[in-house]
């Protein structure tokens, strides 16, 4: 199955970005995917065990294996990961990735490739065609807000904030829009039509500098460094 990708440009010193990413306090404020990270105290390699809400009253639990790399020659660091879900209720059984940072003149790339294997047999792989779609939004949205959160001092919990009203504003415009075309007597073609082009625009329209949006993220790597998956990953 294709893996996902995503990376960002962070305009912070790379010391600043590993502490947001390596730290389990820091690395839930940010990352949309993880609602609790806990480390195994005493482990080596580092183990964790996360949680996150799939659905309102639904937890799901995993743990996962980390080792990363502070000091390389070329002045790159790597995290890599190895995680997986013992609960039946998880469409993610096993999977893998890593983080990179690529230090550079205008700042540090920060990009991660990961894939996973989903459980549940032919179902679980057919609802993966929706939900590994949603896993690299989910990661590139997540980033962003890092990103905001490094670069302009927007605290991950106002940026969520900002993008649920974001959200409410351009959903209350398509709205106001469908009722005033019922009352200017369209039909229902003509209503569903300007609904669609309202919608339409209101996704077009570009996010507020303080809101994040995956759409500002590489979701495809730009060289081989990018791509290459660490040889970190092979001692986990």
């Amino acid at each position: 199955m294709r893996g996902i990708y995503v990376e960002t440009l962070i305009d912070a010193p790379v010391e600043r970005l590993w502490q947001a990413t390596q730290d389990p306090a820091a690395h839930r404020r940010w990352d949309a995917r993880f609602g609790r990270i806990d480390p195994v105290p005493g482990s080596s390699p580092a183990r964790f065990r996360y949680a996150t809400a799939v659905l309102p009253g639904v937890r799901i639990a995993g743990h996962g294996t980390h080792a990363g790399e502070r000091h390389r020659p070329d002045g790159t660091r790597t995290s890599a990961l190895r995680f997986g879900s013992d609960d039946p209720r998880s469409l993610i059984a096993t999977g893998s990735g890593y983080w990179r940072y690529l230090p550079g003149p205008d700042g540090v790339r920060f990009l991660t490739g990961y894939t996973y294997a989903p459980r549940w047999g032919l179902a679980g792989r057919l609802a993966d065609l929706a939900f590994r779609p949603l896993f690299g939004w989910a990661t590139a949205w997540s980033f962003d807000r890092l990103r905001l959160w490094l670069e302009r001092g927007v605290p991950p919990e106002r940026a969520r904030r900002q993008a649920w009203r974001e959200v409410a504003l351009r959903a209350l415009a398509v709205a106001c829009v469908g009722v005033l075309a019922a009352r200017l007597g369209a039909g229902g073609a003509g209503v569903a039509g300007a609904v669609l082009a309202t919608a339409a625009v209101a996704l077009a329209v570009p996010p507020h500098p303080h809101t994040p949006a995956a759409r500002r993220c590489r979701r495809r790597p730009a060289d081989r460094l990018a791509a290459r998956t660490p040889s970190l990953l092979e001692r986990l």
